[in-house]
């Protein structure tokens, strides 16, 4: 097995995995930077776990924002992954956030969108899907999941995974990833695989269009190409961010783009980084006092095992709150490479947020974007 690349061992001698019990289920998750900004929460696919946004974290931490990696815990349905994961907000005192899903975890965090709008302020959707129709007919024993071997379940998923050759980044980030994977137990893999198959589809959402995100990629991807359009079609009026390469996992391989278009992404929804704040983060080693912000209930301290009074119970629908979006009346053009110029030259994109070496990795890294000229 190759080598953990040095800037995650950095990582993982500088920001803290946490793991706490809520309603007996297990939650593992880093948790890095300012408390005090509605953080950004990164939910993996199949064969991922918390540790592969460990870029994201520490690029955007050192940005000013606060980003949250989780694994997803032993749940079984789709509706009790909205209420485990709504449990898991509840006792760490966070109230909005906004969802960073990829492959399997964008078809999660729209499950959570729709069952829970409220709670939900935008989505990032990368190589994201609608509905488990197609993943269900492909895996006619997923009855027997639950008991089947654990070499065999690793064995399905790698087989889902694209085998060479790559460009060294994308063959870099296919091995992060075969060997997170072979960290999972038997029940993390069940699980996964029955929230890939349990048949089910994402209803209308209560969010605008206007915020949210769909950044794939052009290469080979897992999710079938008509999956990822159905996505697109579905939200006409989101913003696009298309990766030229990345393959499966560009939050690994295009790092450097994916944290810009995630940047960018919270600057348009209304997120202010606080790169001030970033010194006493690391002082903390980010494990600050979880704070109210936007929470008028005071749910209870990270690490509670309660079940905290839902500020706002919500149906699987949502249908009956009405509209809680604001409507959105901006120009049809949502693309993130339009965007991308547009506030580089009115925003000064970045100028005020890092130092000089970031500026030009980052500039170096929009080049390599479609269509995109500087």
């Amino acid at each position: 097995m190759s080598p953990a690349p040095g800037d995650y061992v950095y990582f993982k001698s500088q920001v803290p995995l946490h793991k706490i019990f809520i309603e007996n289920k297990q939650w593992r998750y880093y948790d890095f930077g300012p408390k005090t900004v509605p953080p950004l929460i990164c939910i993996p696919g199949i064969a991922g776990t918390t540790d592969v946004y460990y870029k994201q974290i520490m690029s955007l931490s050192m940005k000013g924002y606060r980003v949250i990696s989780v694994d997803v815990p032993h749940v079984w349905s789709h509706h009790e992954w909205a209420h485990a994961f709504e449990k898991f907000l509840d006792t760490l005192s966070i109230y909005h956030v906004h969802l960073y899903g990829t492959s399997l975890g964008g078809f999660l965090a729209l499950v959570f969108a729709q069952h829970r709008p409220r709670r939900v302020k935008s989505l990032v959707l990368s190589n994201a899907f609608l509905e488990t129709h197609k993943f269900a007919a492909s895996m006619p024993w997923s009855s027997v999941v639950n008991w089947t071997p654990s070499f065999l379940l690793k064995r399905y998923i790698l087989s889902g995974i694209r085998d060479g050759p790559h460009e060294p980044f994308i063959a870099d980030s296919v091995d992060f990833v075969v060997a997170q994977v072979e960290t999972l137990t038997r029940e993390d893999l069940s699980s996964r695989l029955k929230l890939n198959v349990n048949v089910a589809s994402v209803g209308p959402l209560l969010l605008s269009d206007s915020f949210i995100t769909i950044m794939d990629t052009n290469d080979y991807c897992a999710i079938p190409q008509q999956l990822k359009d159905q996505v697109s079609e579905r939200f006409p009026g989101a913003s696009r961010a298309i990766l030229k390469t990345g393959g499966d996992f560009p939050f690994l391989s295009r790092s450097d783009e994916v944290n810009l278009y995630l940047q960018l992404h919270l600057r348009r929804v209304g997120v202010e980084a606080q790169p001030d704040k970033v010194q006493d983060s690391l002082e903390d080693g980010g494990d600050d006092d979880t704070s109210n912000y936007d929470n008028p209930s005071g749910h209870g301290e990270s690490g509670a095992t309660d079940d905290p009074q839902q500020p706002e119970p919500m149906g699987p629908s949502g249908a009956s709150n009405g509209n809680l979006q604001p409507e959105y009346t901006g120009p049809s053009d949502h693309s993130l490479n339009a965007n991308l110029r547009r506030e580089t030259g009115s925003m000064k994109v970045l100028d005020s947020l890092i130092h000089s070496s970031f500026i030009y990795r980052h500039i170096v890294a929009v080049q390599h974007c479609k269509s995109i000229k500087i």
